[in-house]
């Protein structure tokens, strides 16, 4: 392992994410798990104020301002990060206007009209790759081939975009997309995690990997969303194997452990 990856930990301010949809929803709920996750050796804080799963349900842009404003008012002063994982130009525009450190946009930023603004920014940008470009996640089924072959495309013409809009290069990160974004075929996801290290050269820029819980992983396992930490950590130790350089999670602490005893082997 070349490097130790930054924790990036999920806060998701939802009622209907996969994995905690509800939990959280209330904004001292997830005032007090955003600081548990803290604790638990975040690096950076991800809240997302809208589920990008296949069975998703659609959230204006009022709602979602009005689920992330109470929970970033009250990590502003502390020392960490915050990132904001969201798609629609408004969401996207009070982020900025929030000075938040990075910004994860699962259509990869295919909005031109806020390219002037984020190239006035300074977060920086997670570029995600999904298969048909949608808001949210898809069941189609893809080939590996096909995936590999979108991934490729999708980065080229993207990355060459937003620099061209004015977007500083050394501020993006690219995220090829885990589970449904790559289509049902698990194969895909298990490929894109052999590829992160030819990903990085190819591109140039860092890799931001997340498979926490991912649909994927409980193909493979059989196991419930409840049993799939052990899955889930292992690819996300293989991810920083193969050199991501941001892995986002869940369970910052278990992630945190596994990287300890790597370095400690090593």
């Amino acid at each position: 392992m070349h490097h130790e990856p930054k924790i990036v930990a999920i806060l998701n301010v939802t009622e209907d994410s996969f994995s905690d949809g509800g939990r959280h929803i209330a904004p001292e709920d997830a005032i007090v798990h955003g600081r548990a996750l803290i604790r638990d050796g975040a690096d950076i804080l991800e809240v997302g104020p809208a589920s990008s799963h296949p069975d998703a349900s659609k959230v204006s842009a009022r709602i979602q301002i009005e689920r992330l404003r109470p929970v970033l008012d009250a990590f502003r002063d502390e020392p960490i990060p915050i990132s904001v994982d969201a798609t629609d130009p408004n969401v996207l525009r009070f982020a900025i206007e929030s000075d938040v450190a990075f910004l994860n946009d699962v259509r990869g930023f295919s909005d031109p009209a806020l390219h002037a603004e984020l190239a006035s920014s300074t977060a920086s940008l997670v570029v995600v790759h999904s298969l048909l470009g949608e808001t949210r996640a898809t069941r189609n089924t893809a080939t590996v081939s096909q995936v590999l072959e979108s991934i490729d495309r999708f980065f080229s013409r993207r990355l060459d975009e937003l620099v061209r809009a004015g977007i500083a290069e050394n501020r993006l990160i690219i995220d090829p997309g885990m589970g449904f974004f790559l289509g049902s075929n698990e194969n895909a996801s298990l490929a894109v995690l052999r590829e992160i290290e030819s990903l990085r050269k190819r591109f140039g820029r860092p890799v931001f990997i997340s498979v926490s819980r991912k649909s994927f992983l409980r193909k493979i396992t059989g196991r419930s969303i409840d049993e799939i930490g052990a899955a889930t950590l292992t690819a996300e130790l293989f991810a920083a194997s193969r050199g991501a350089a941001f892995v986002r999670t869940h369970e910052p602490s278990a992630l945190r452990d596994g990287l300890t005893i790597l370095s400690a082997l090593e």
